[in-house]
């Protein structure tokens, strides 16, 4: 690609927002360069009589070229930097706009544009979210649809590939994969590299979910409870971990990776979880244990490991711990499915469940509130023998006998 293929690009891309380039560049050699720290290759130049330019560089050919894009006045910065990520974009592919055929090419490859995204997008993202989309683009979405231009990506392509990643990752991770794929395409049309509402992975069925109706009953809780007593004087911050799990139905790492400055009053204030910062209110006996935890100067995590040196992680002791306990099997998040299982035998209702677990929707609540079929069976016999005392007052019969649940009924 030559310096005057780039101005080409240039040229075609201000001419899709109605700038036409006036063919003379600012004179005079006095001038300073603003670089984006966001965006590089895109700066505001400015010359020595105050007239302020954007310019766009890059490399072609193993030459550094810049170009200058329009006036400051023409755009507004941030469509400037529109322009000037497509065009670098293009220039990063090697595509050379000129004519019919090359005019058929000025969308980027599918990863030059995934490369484009990870840049913008990546500095956004939470360091876990960071290692996990940078796994999943590794193994499954890197050279995913070949040399085929993002616009030219389809819902079949799309099909073969899920199905793909379904054969390597299992479906669970097929799904994963799709949901940051669907992103990136949704990306694609928020800046304009692709047509509005042709995201090729909307039409795409995520394979069903097993749901895990695994929660503890009430004797199930309390032999646990014996077990963690008996296991307290050999790994006390262990028990002390799976305990605030049990009373505040958290999820693993909001427990292990807490921090004193987040224990505010009777509250956990966490800046750093899978739904963003939220607030977990604590009861008393969540408030007791805590309280009755070492806190050591100079350190900031509640849950430390003396041993290792290094903050407290429970996902190996889990498995001996529920050995011993005859859990087998029962996994730490199904004590968040105990706690929301036990709020809704409760009678409190999902929107309460899902603000106590830190959910962004019902449906999600939805999935951990289980009932014990003993609940059912005897909110169901309630239901009956209210109904049929109604149906029968006008015959004098007797009122029902109801459990200490349906007896709180008020007509």
């Amino acid at each position: 690609m030559t310096a005057l293929t780039l101005q080409k690009i240039v040229s075609d891309s201000l001419a899709d927002v109605g700038v036409k380039l006036a063919g003379r560049r600012p004179a005079g050699k006095h001038r300073t360069t603003v670089w984006a720290e966001k965006l590089p290759g895109f700066g505001i130049r400015t010359y020595a009589s105050g007239r302020q330019v954007y310019i766009v560089q890059t490399k072609m050919a193993g030459r550094l070229r810049t170009v200058t894009l329009c006036n400051v006045r023409l755009l507004s910065q941030a469509k400037a930097k529109d322009i000037a990520r497509q065009i670098l974009l293009r220039a990063r592919s090697g595509q050379d706009p000129a004519g019919d055929r090359q005019q058929a090419r000025r969308i980027p490859p599918f990863d030059a544009f995934l490369q484009e995204y990870w840049e913008r997008m990546a500095p956004t993202w939470k360091a876990s979210t960071l290692k996990t989309h940078n796994t999943y683009r590794r193994r499954y979405l890197d050279g995913a649809f070949g040399q085929r231009a993002v616009d030219q990506v389809t819902r079949a392509d799309v099909a073969l590939w899920f199905a793909d990643v379904a054969e390597r990752a299992g479906r669970g991770g097929a799904n994963r994969a799709l949901d940051v794929l669907r992103t990136v395409f949704n990306k694609a049309e928020e800046w304009g590299i692709r047509p509005a509402s042709t995201n090729p992975t909307v039409s795409i069925q995520r394979y069903g979910q097993m749901r895990f109706a695994r929660f503890l009953r009430p004797e199930e809780l309390r032999a646990l409870g014996a077990t963690l007593e008996l296991e307290e004087a050999r790994a006390p911050m262990h028990v002390a971990a799976i305990h605030l799990l049990l009373v505040t139905g958290c999820r693993r790492r909001e427990i292990t990776g807490l921090l004193w400055p987040e224990i505010v009053g009777a509250r956990l204030k966490l800046t750093d979880t899978k739904t963003g910062p939220r607030t977990v209110w604590l009861g008393a006996e969540a408030q007791k244990l805590l309280h009755g935890l070492p806190r050591v100067e100079g350190r900031s995590h509640v849950f430390w490991n003396e041993r290792s040196q290094k903050p407290l992680d429970i996902k190996n002791f889990w498995p001996a711990f529920c050995k011993r306990a005859g859990f087998e099997g029962l996994r730490i998040h199904d004590l968040r499915h105990s706690f929301a299982s036990h709020a809704a035998a409760m009678s409190e209702t999902l929107p309460m469940i899902g603000q106590l677990l830190g959910h962004r929707s019902i449906q999600s609540t939805s999935r951990y509130a289980h009932l014990d079929d003993r609940d059912l069976q005897e909110t169901t016999e309630d239901i009956g023998n209210l109904i049929h005392a109604l149906c029968s007052a006008g015959l004098g019969a007797a009122p029902p006998a109801l459990s200490a649940k349906g007896a709180g009924y008020v007509r």
